[in-house]
């Protein structure tokens, strides 16, 4: 038998309590230690190098229109170029050389600068995401059965791509925009005179002032827009995973039409949204315009009265120009950064989500010896109104195998999902060792307790990734001897790619048997010391469950095991089986001793002797008639 492995748990993320309604400065506040990391000397230096590229790029950018003033004066005005320039430069030739290139270094800075930030922006949204990730285990069962995972992954898809947005635009956009602003101004107050700035400050003002209320307006159109592409999303994917459901019934029209009109509400707010960007362009356009009019118009009265040369006019244009590039960013910026802050909400809000299930300040490794579980006056209801268990009490023995049965909606689940920690109990204790699970890290919990599932459900990787989920450090030997054991190692060699074959979307590709068998494979290479079989063999048809059983018998030799049973005779040589009804244990013993009492275990094994002996009778006439039939009959 595979020695039991114990392994670290992942790393708890850093907390970002965020509020759902996310602000910029917020969200800016928030990322800015992964922009800015402590651990990280190397992208602390490549946001340094890039704010230097930044001023740079800048710098050159307000020379080029000079250079080009002076080239257009000289070909005006011969005589009249500035006299302070260095003779090699004083031509028109020279000057249109000096333009080409002060515009190759200002793009060279700019691209620069973007190629070194580049890796702090992606290294910022790989953490923020891998935290996302790590948090999302962290969650509670209720939290995944509650959601849907279509849409679930659709935000956090979107919350992904607007961190990446956010990053990217407030570090090489909207940073480097503001610089400009700043450098433009001073260009016309120094150049020119104050009418000038004047009119550019208001132009700008009344710029983004046009821009901030029509992005607000454009908002509820985006998060409407999100809504219907994440349920479209959602209702694709619910389908595709159900896909041979769909096929069953019939119901791919249906299916189409769910989608469908989804998709039409999805093309509906998208119509919008374009609309709206186009009302937002055409305002901006049309204010831009009125600024370089009235400069414009200053510059041409300036020229008729000597004030300004012919340079000026092309400067100002040249520098109103280059102005508008920086007022679009400005514009997009804005708009692009709202629309993230949208997308990024729902993320924010599942980043505040806390744990159900939280490990103590104190809590210590479970220290399991001898294997024994008890519960003690166990109450507990997934909603208050609902009672599921009712005072359950029972002890495993070290070593011994304890079996629940009942009907469904007894709570036999719901006593192997609270022995998880899935839940807590709203009274009373459980116990292992004598240490109550409460007081234990989840993590030591769960790596002393094995799981062979119903319903298996397995990765879309190889059948050797899943059979080494149980243990991931063990060898290819160990893996075959794990698969041996649960007596599929034969199945594997005999398909292509053996151990390396694809078991296909939650192991779709192979047979019910052959999952549970899996199952049984990386439970056995986990090697717990306790076991919990919930209804292992209950969806196998009656020759596939007793090859199923002989391996878990073999498993379950010499561990604590718990059996939540469907079919009794799986479980009659456990040494106590617990009948439970409505939450409550109603009788108890040995499979003989529950028999002799002639109460509801005497009942439910009549029941389940005529199912066996109508299908055993079905499967004869079959075999008479020369065809073979799986018949299953709900006990």
């Amino acid at each position: 038998m595979t020695p039991h492995h114990k392994t670290n748990p992942a790393a708890a993320p850093a907390q970002m309590p965020i509020d759902s309604e996310a602000s910029l400065s917020t969200v800016v506040k928030h990322l800015w230690p992964y922009i800015w990391p402590k651990d990280r000397a190397d992208l602390k230096a490549r946001v340094v190098g890039a704010t230097v590229l930044l001023i740079l790029a800048k710098l050159v950018t307000i020379a080029v229109p000079y250079s080009f003033k002076w080239a257009t004066d000289m070909l005006t005005e011969p005589g009249g170029a500035d006299v302070s320039l260095p003779l090699i430069l004083a031509g028109p030739i020279a000057m249109t050389i000096v333009y080409a290139l002060l515009r190759s270094f200002m793009q060279f800075f700019t691209q620069a600068r973007d190629a070194l930030f580049a890796a702090v922006a992606m290294n910022a949204v790989r953490r923020i995401a891998n935290e996302v990730f790590v948090h999302l285990h962290r969650l509670s069962l209720r939290f995944h059965l509650e959601r849907k995972t279509g849409g679930l992954t659709r935000v956090l898809e979107r919350g992904r791509e607007a961190i990446q947005q956010i990053v990217r635009m407030s570090m090489l956009t909207g940073a480097p925009t503001v610089v400009e602003f700043a450098l433009i101004l001073g260009v016309f107050f120094y150049s020119f005179d104050w009418r000038y700035a004047v009119t550019i400050i208001i132009m700008i003002i009344a710029y983004l002032k046009f821009t901030t209320i029509a992005t607000d307006w454009r908002i509820a159109i985006r998060r409407n827009m999100n809504e219907s592409d994440t349920d479209a999303n959602t209702k694709a994917i619910d389908s595709l995973l159900n896909y041979e459901t769909v096929k069953y019934f019939g119901a791919e029209g249906r299916e189409a039409a769910r989608y469908d009109r989804s998709m039409e509400r999805y093309e509906r707010n998208s119509v919008s949204s374009y609309v709206s960007l186009a009302v937002l362009n055409s305002g901006q356009g049309f204010i831009f315009s009125i600024g370089l009019m009235v400069v414009m118009i200053l510059c041409i009265q300036g020229i008729r009265n000597g004030t300004n040369t012919i340079g000026d006019f092309v400067l100002i244009n040249a520098m109103m120009i280059q102005l508008y590039q920086p007022l679009n960013f400005m514009g997009m910026v804005y708009r692009e950064i709202k629309q993230a802050v949208i997308d990024i909400e729902m993320m924010f809000h599942i980043l505040n989500q806390n744990p159900e299930i939280e490990d103590k300040p104190d809590a210590k490794p479970l220290v399991v010896e001898r294997a024994s579980v008890k519960f003690e006056n166990v109450h507990f209801a997934y909603n208050p109104d609902r009672p599921i268990l009712k005072g359950v009490s029972f002890e495993v023995p070290a070593g011994k195998t304890l079996a629940i049965v009942g009907p469904s909606g007894a709570g036999k689940s719901t006593i192997s999902r609270l022995l998880f920690r899935f839940y807590q109990p709203q009274k009373g204790r459980i116990l292992i060792d004598g240490q109550d699970i409460t007081d234990v890290t989840q993590h030591s919990l769960r790596d002393a307790i094995g799981m062979v599932p119903q319903d298996t459900v397995l990765f879309n990787d190889t059948i050797a990734y899943n059979i080494r989920y149980g243990r991931w450090d063990a060898t290819d030997a160990e893996v075959e001897e794990a698969a041996r054991f649960a007596q599929i190692d034969d199945f594997i060699k005999s398909v292509p790619q053996g151990y390396k074959a694809q078991v296909g979307e939650r192991g779709l590709k192979l047979s019910g048997g052959e999952k549970q068998r899996v199952a049984i494979a990386r439970t056995i290479l986990k090697s717990p010391p306790l076991l919990i079989l919930d209804e292992a063999t209950s969806a196998l048809d009656t020759f596939t469950e007793r090859e199923i059983q002989v391996a878990l018998d073999r498993v379950v030799e010499g561990r604590t095991t718990l059996v939540i049973a469907h079919r009794l005779s799986t479980i009659v040589n456990a040494d106590e089986i617990l009948v439970l009804d409505k939450g409550e244990i109603v009788e108890r013993g040995r499979h003989e001793e529950l028999l002799a009492a002639n109460g509801v275990y005497h009942a439910m094994w009549n029941r389940q002797r005529e199912v066996d002996a109508a299908q055993e009778a079905i499967r004869r006439a079959a075999e008479e008639e020369g065809r073979s039939v799986r018949v299953e009959i709900e006990a």
